[in-house]
């Protein structure tokens, strides 16, 4: 069982940056590779970025590439999502979910993910 917990969220102005952060725990959260997704408003859940515990390979969403940055602290158990020049339309609630290390970049991106955060909301006003 892995536990996920997201924090960081917050209302920002247009222009700023917002660092999210994902506590895991569990007995074999290592051996997970990590995803952030977003849902807005009235919109489908989104593929942001993921990242391996082990080597800590990236892949992003093509439309998530330059303002978005995953990265992750082993020792502290935690995954981050550092996102610059924030928009309005980055208004959503973001997710942190986990997926078994062996899964590919695809399935990780289209939400095959077996646990998930209750997410953390982020709000930008314009």
């Amino acid at each position: 069982q892995v536990q996920l917990v997201e924090s960081g969220g917050g209302l920002v102005q247009a222009g700023g940056s917002l660092r999210l952060s994902c506590a895991a725990s569990g007995r074999t959260f290592s051996t997970y590779a990590m995803g952030w997704f977003r849902q807005a408003p009235g919109k489908q859940r989104e593929f942001v970025a993921a990242i391996t515990w082990s080597l800590g390979s990236t892949y992003y969403a093509d439309s998530m590439k330059g303002r978005f940055t995953i990265s992750r602290d082993n020792a502290k158990n935690t995954v981050y999502l550092q996102i610059d020049s924030l928009k309005p339309e980055d208004t959503a609630v973001y997710y942190c979910a986990a997926a078994p290390a062996s899964s590919s970049w695809y399935e990780i991106s289209g939400g095959a993910m077996h646990y998930w955060g209750k997410g953390t909301l982020v709000t930008v006003s314009s």
